[in-house]
């Protein structure tokens, strides 16, 4: 497979390959006005990573036979390592800097998304509020996710997402979604229904699989994609799941739409347990 179709395979809009030997971030088939797309290429060889979907960073080598540098492939692999590793250093130094900055407070994001009366961790900078989202991985601080008043959102620079989540334990079961307005919903619709949840908010499809991987059985909670991402992904760890009749919907715009009440007796009965 040649390199533009690898990076296609992995859902990355690219047409033509960047300059060698530069990281180019790109939209994906998921997230077409993000660019959570990022590609290295070396001519030879190359990097590849939809954010949304890969936990790993994807190696690609040419099938047809061509003179490769094996060294220099290997001494590529450290130096992308190396990197990571200290990116993700500054990262967990970064975010316990900001977490340490939070206060609690109310958010233009929590009101849209219909949590009028809720506080959360803010963080005032740049004449800014922030909301930020802790992300840990086996209970440490990995790094975090920041939401703006307009609703966008970014992780740390560097940081690692993989296995990341924020954990809302009321030693119930296992429940995995994507967002953390998603997981908002779910618990106060769990707590309506008087059921006792522990929601995992893994920051993406493909993250869910990893966080899956160390739990015995649960409830997904998938986005309703255009591209289908949600359910597939919900398939492929094989859960019981459930997910919104309306294309374009997470739990969060089915709990605005319908209600928490309808909501919690929809996810209740997913599990079977009415």
């Amino acid at each position: 497979m040649e390199f533009i179709s690898f990076c296609r395979a992995h859902g990355i809009l690219i047409d033509i390959p960047p300059p060698i030997g530069v990281w180019r971030r790109y939209p994906t088939d998921d997230h077409p006005k993000k660019r959570n797309g990022a590609v290295k290429y070396m001519g030879d060889h190359g990097f590849v990573q939809n954010h949304a979907m890969d936990t790993e960073v994807s190696l690609w080598q040419p099938e047809t036979p061509i003179k490769v540098d094996r060294q220099k492939i290997a001494k590529d692999l450290a130096l992308v390592e190396a990197k990571r590793r200290a990116d993700q250093a500054d990262a967990v130094k970064r975010a316990a800097y900001i977490m340490s900055q939070t206060v609690l407070g109310k958010h233009e994001y929590l009101n849209a998304k219909g949590f009028v009366d809720s506080e959360d961790m803010i963080w005032g900078h740049e004449g800014k509020k922030t909301l930020v989202v802790p992300m840990r991985v086996d209970g440490h601080l990995v790094g975090c996710q920041l939401i703006e008043e307009d609703g966008s959102k970014k992780f740390l620079y560097g940081q690692r997402t993989s296995n990341a989540e924020l954990v809302m334990d009321n030693k119930g079961i296992h429940i995995l979604c994507e967002g953390y307005a998603t997981g908002l919903s779910i618990q106060e619709a769990f707590r309506k229904m008087s059921r006792r949840y522990t929601i995992h908010v893994c920051f993406s499809a493909g993250n869910m699989k990893k966080v899956a991987e160390g739990l015995p059985d649960g409830l997904i909670i998938a986005d309703n994609d255009k591209s289908g991402t949600g359910e597939r992904v919900a398939k492929e760890i094989g859960w019981k799941y459930w997910m919104s009749d309306v294309v374009g919907e997470d739990a969060n715009d089915t709990h605005q739409r319908i209600g928490l009440l309808k909501l919690g007796l929809s996810l209740v009965a997913s599990l079977k347990l009415v």
